[in-house]
């Protein structure tokens, strides 16, 4: 089994900007500049560990790794559009460095490319990936629905929250990983508990970002802090606020979210004032934790020795450790 910073290696040899480098240069100097942006990636990066883990060989996993890669860009090019965010990984979003039609052409391109890559992948395993692939990106689509109708929703309950980013995140999330395990050619309850293991920890990652919004650093999140509250998005830390909140704190985020005159920075310092008092920071991290323990659970089922998914679970503990 490789070492995560093995595998972060390979994966960013395997992106290299150039390569998108194509004309006509107005839609593909966008794409560029994203992939240019790096992050984490982390989606790549659990492909190759999926296939790792069962005894795959990684080189042939690359092309499935670039497409998870690229698909995922592909949506946070719209995202962006949609939620109107100004940064992405602490620089200018495509659509407000170009403009909106740019962002979205340039964010098909990248889908477009993402079906070439994972159309390279073993013949003998191509259908069951491909199916894999379309399958999750269809998921990750109706999540992305649904975060959209929470907007105008006037009744949105934690559950359907849940539900919400289990589609528009932890899907691709447990893709990624089972992905890998299908290139491998692992078996299909092996293939169905690191799916598990994966959608579990992408829904604490999810919750965690949630967190990282209102009570991270700016700098280190990379995007702007409070952008939750000031777009009035109905996270967990705001339903669960709503759930237990007194009638006056109640009032407190009613006041908030309806006074459109109110400046931003006065709503979040009031927004988050009502979360201390009701210890929400204290209750999400409580939730993160359970979804965690839960995708252990499911490795701990996974019939593969015990020091490759020492490997991966420490790779999980790194992620949800992130700076506030």
């Amino acid at each position: 089994m490789h070492s995560t910073s093995e595998l972060q290696d390979i994966i960013k040899k395997a992106f290299n900007p150039a390569s998108f480098a194509h004309e006509p240069f107005e839609l593909y100097e966008p794409i560029i500049y994203t992939v240019d942006l790096g992050g984490k990636r982390l989606r790549p990066l659990l492909v190759l560990f999926g296939c790792d883990l069962f005894g795959g060989n990684i080189e042939k996993a690359l092309p499935a790794a670039i497409a998870i890669e690229l698909f995922h860009n592909f949506t946070l090019l719209h995202d962006d559009i949609m939620d109107r965010a100004p940064l992405r990984r602490g620089k200018e979003t495509v659509y407000r460095k170009w403009n909106t039609s740019v962002a979205i052409l340039s964010g098909d391109t990248m889908f477009a490319l993402a079906c070439e890559y994972i159309s390279q992948v073993d013949p003998d395993v191509l259908p069951l990936a491909l199916s894999e692939f379309t399958h999750t990106a269809r998921l990750v689509c109706e999540g992305q629905q649904y975060d959209m109708s929470f907007e105008i929703r006037k009744v949105v309950s934690i559950n359907d929250y849940i539900e919400m980013i289990r589609l528009k995140t932890a899907v691709l999330i447990g893709c990624s990983l089972r992905l890998g395990a299908i290139l491998a050619k692992a078996p299909p309850d092996d293939t169905a508990a690191i799916y598990s293991f994966g959608e579990n920890i992408g829904l604490a990652f999810q919750l965690q970002d949630d967190l990282l919004d209102v009570f991270g650093n700016e700098q280190k999140f990379g995007k702007e802090i409070g952008g939750d509250i000031l777009s009035g998005k109905k996270t967990f830390l705001l339903l669960k606020a709503y759930e237990i909140a007194s009638p006056g704190e109640r009032s407190e985020l009613d006041q908030c979210f309806s006074d459109r005159s109110m400046p931003g920075k006065e709503k979040i310092t009031r927004v988050k004032k009502v979360y201390q008092s009701l210890m929400i920071r204290e209750i999400t991290l409580d939730k993160i934790e359970k979804y965690f323990s839960k995708g252990l659970q499911s490795l701990d089922n996974i019939h593969t020795d015990e020091d490759s998914k020492k490997i991966l679970v420490s790779f999980a503990n790194e992620l949800l450790k992130r700076d506030f």
